[in-house]
């Protein structure tokens, strides 16, 4: 369990009932990463600073686009979809003050995962801690220790040296992942299979959950 607490904020009101701006929040099988497969509860929130031109949620930058709800309401909806995880993405979700959050759910004995670029200093404590750094805003110096998992996103043959430079920042017990950009996905696909056979401590992230069209 990772307990991060960088951008403590005094809370003049109770944790259940901080709000958060939440684009969508649905049940679905995780379909990336160290947890493919795994039924989950998503809260996708708004706000994103990063600006990904291939980002596939760009609705969601806008941070005062989307309708608040409350912690407890949150943790309410998660407990009543028979999942055991939560995970918090975005947007970029460190654009919040997380630990509110990530308080109530422990509470209730809630696996809390969270899936950044590490733009912004991580608040709240997690069980899991998906990093997947982009070109376009670099992270927090020292995100990379903090990581559960490192995924990052092949386009063309230069992301593997951006892979590997952030392979340099995380720790050993890291698990490390490259995922081909979904509308690139035949030409990233091979180039990400040839280039596990020669660094075997790599491997391959797939979004299963567009391949069997699930959200």
């Amino acid at each position: 369990m990772n307990e991060v607490i960088f951008a403590p904020e005094m809370k003049s009101k109770s944790a259940r009932e901080s709000m958060f701006p939440v684009m969508e929040k649905f049940t679905t099988l995780q379909g990336e990463g160290k947890f493919a497969g795994t039924l989950s509860y998503f809260v996708r929130l708004g706000g994103c600073d990063v600006g990904c031109h291939w980002c596939d949620v760009k609705e969601s930058w806008p941070i005062d686009a989307h309708p608040s709800e409350s912690v407890q309401s949150l943790t309410d909806d998660a407990l009543s979809s028979n999942a055991n995880i939560v995970v918090v993405t975005g947007g970029e979700p460190t654009m919040h003050n997380l630990e509110p959050l990530t308080e109530v759910l422990g509470e209730n004995n809630i696996q809390r995962h969270i899936e950044t670029s590490g733009a912004h200093p991580l608040t709240g404590t997690w069980d899991w801690i998906t990093f997947s750094p982009k070109k376009f805003k670099s992270p927090v110096n020292g995100f990379g220790m903090l990581a559960s998992e490192l995924k990052v996103i092949i386009y063309n043959r230069s992301d593997f040296q951006f892979a590997e430079e952030h392979a340099k920042t995380v720790s050993g017990n890291c698990e490390l992942y490259l995922q081909p950009e979904w509308d690139n996905r035949e030409k990233a696909m091979p180039l990400i299979v040839d280039y596990i056979k020669l660094n075997p401590r790599w491997k391959i992230s797939i979004q299963a959950h567009k391949y069997i069209n699930i959200p």
